[in-house]
């Protein structure tokens, strides 16, 4: 079996990856019948020895992934998550224009896991995403009202980690990501999925950095996104990646 996900770092205590979007972290109460995660593919990665997951992507989401290889490392780092100090940067297409830079702040209510538990009222947490806006096209396109259509390539900085903070924060702002079958919008979804033969949410995590929570040093890993992702951005004329740092 072939193993999806891509070595983009790996010392003692630390094993970082790329994830491709379709694939689950860890088993999820909303999908029971997925048989494939990516904890079992850093496992095979790690020599077979069990790994600990730091953090999440979301299914539909590709990008940077980190894994500790002992269960003290996982604690520090998600400590680290905990306190803001350790910092991602995301790459998203969406609708419209937005500004050039800005900052959204806008409280999100829990999405409980358990749909069991969708039925009582969840807490409101604090929840900031910072956002820069790196390229916008215009293409000859009547999928609303207009008789062409707008969309921009965005840096993403989130700030704190709620569940589907991105996609719902930037939904709020009004400029929903391509692809988001929840927070997004739906003809504009149809159009790319048809364009480009398949519907992927255009968001990837492309660079994670923080405090080595044993050595102390700088850590900074990057990945570009994958070939799907950037198939999508052809239509943003003579776009470049750029740097990660937020």
């Amino acid at each position: 079996m072939t193993n999806p996900l891509t070595l983009l770092y790996r010392d003692e205590h630390l094993l970082v990856v790329h994830k491709p979007a379709g694939l689950l972290v860890h088993r999820s109460p909303i999908d029971r019948h997925e048989t494939e995660f990516a904890l079992q593919y850093a496992r095979a990665l790690n020599g077979g020895e069990h790994v600990y997951p730091v953090h999440r992507l979301d299914r539909p989401t590709s990008g940077v992934l980190v894994f500790a290889r002992d269960s003290d490392t996982a604690r520090r780092l998600g400590l680290a998550m905990m306190a803001g100090s350790v910092r991602k940067t995301y790459l998203a297409m969406v609708r419209g224009w937005p500004p050039s830079r800005g900052e959204i702040d806008y409280p999100l209510r829990e999405e409980p896991e358990d749909r069991r538990l969708k039925g009582l009222e969840q807490p409101v947490r604090e929840a900031i995403t910072r956002y820069r806006t790196l390229a916008t096209t215009e293409i000859p396109v009547a999928i609303e009202k207009y008789p062409s259509s707008r969309y921009a390539v965005v840096a993403l900085y989130p700030e704190t980690g709620r569940k589907h903070q991105l996609r719902r924060h930037m939904k709020h702002i009004h400029h929903p990501i391509i692809g988001d079958a929840n927070h997004g919008r739906g003809r504009h979804n149809r159009y790319f999925a048809e364009r480009f033969g398949q519907g992927r949410l255009m968001l990837a995590a492309t660079a994670i950095a923080f405090d080595h929570p044993v050595s102390g040093e700088s850590v900074v890993v990057q990945a570009k996104p994958e070939a799907s992702f950037m198939e999508v951005l052809s239509i943003f004329p003579g776009f470049a990646l750029p740097g990660q740092a937020g």
